[in-house]
Order: C-alpha cells, then sequence, then structure tokens
C-alpha cells in the first residue's frame, strides 16, 4: 500500500484560482525524483487563514494518515503569513532543528533567508515541515533537510521512507535496519 504525504500551499490567489500553484508542484516534482518508495499525495490549496491551515494540516495527519507533511507559502513577515502560526497550533513537539537548516542553507543563497520563519513539528504519527513558497526554495530546503526525515518518521511510528540515494542520501543511525 502506498503511504501518503501531504502537499498543503498556502496562497491566497492560488486558492483563488488567480495565481498559479508553484510551490505544490515543486514538493511533488522533489519528492517524485528522491523517493524510492510508492507513495500518493494528498494536494490542497488554501488561502492564508490560520483556522483554514490548521483544519487542512489536522485532515492530512489525523484523517489522511500523512506521515509527511510539506507546506508551501505563508512562512514570510508580512501580517497575512500564518503558516508557522497553524504549524505550532496543531503540533504536539517542535523540531526547531529544521527551521534552523533550512534557513542556513538559504542563507547560503539569499541574504532575505533570514526573514523566513518556517517551523516544523509532529503531530503523532506525522512530520510538518514549512517550505517557502519560491519552487527554487523549495528544493533548496528539501536538499539540506531529508537526510534526516525518514529517520524521524521512524522515531514517531510513522511509514518507512526510502530514498533514491543518488538523488538524497538518508541517514538512520542503524543503517541494517
Amino acid at each position: 500500500m502506498a503511504l501518503t504525504i501531504g502537499i498543503l500551499t498556502v496562497s491566497d490567489r492560488a486558492s483563488r484560482g488567480e495565481y498559479e500553484d508553484r510551490g505544490g508542484p515543486a514538493i511533488r516534482d522533489w519528492l517524485s525524483a528522491a523517493l524510492a518508495v510508492e507513495w500518493s499525495a494528498v494536494p490542497q490549496i488554501v488561502p492564508d487563514e490560520r483556522d483554514e491551515i490548521e483544519t487542512a494540516l489536522r485532515a492530512m495527519c489525523d484523517q489522511s494518515n500523512c506521515c509527511l507533511v510539506l507546506t508551501t507559502g505563508g512562512t514570510g513577515p508580512s501580517p497575512r503569513d500564518v503558516t508557522p502560526e497553524a504549524t505550532e497550533a496543531v503540533c504536539q513537539r517542535m523540531m526547531p532543528g529544521f527551521g534552523e537548516c533550512m534557513r542556513a542553507a538559504s542563507l547560503q543563497i539569499v541574504p532575505t533567508a533570514i526573514l523566513s520563519r518556517q517551523v516544523a513539528g509532529t503531530r503523532g504519527q506525522s512530520l510538518i515541515i514549512n517550505l517557502p513558497g519560491k519552487p527554487s526554495a523549495v528544493a533548496e530546503c528539501l536538499d539540506a533537510v531529508f537526510a534526516a526525515i525518514p529517520y524521524c518518521i521512524d522515531l514517531i511510528g510513522g511509514d518507512r521512507l526510502e530514498t533514491d540515494p543518488s538523488v538524497c542520501p538518508i541517514f538512520r543511525p542503524d543503517q541494517r535496519s
């Protein structure tokens, strides 16, 4: 049976159909190249409204049983950017290392990376990670942190992720399992 991964685009304009969602497809493309397991996406687009983001995150984790939920958009400093707050509200444990690592990697490319507020945390057997909205930044951030994602999901009892090591090697302390 295929595991499920949530892909949540947070954008007022994309949710109204005024703007093409490019962040969600960038996530799907990156995962399609990197993952070596059968998986299916649970995609959704919501506006920059905290309650709608929270509802979507809860549904992806609790009803769709996504082992991983990746969001794109809504992580900047503008008043409408509330993805981090919504993520924190639904998570049981925050995982600050993911945001720190993504910002550090992005800072090597663009000085405005320090403005990004993306966070990560766990909800049950799901790992939720906020990514930027820009497609190239999505790939940069996934490249920076994905090596640790499968083991994190192992630790919280989620589905086992495997990758194509030529695209994205992963790290598990006990490589025999």
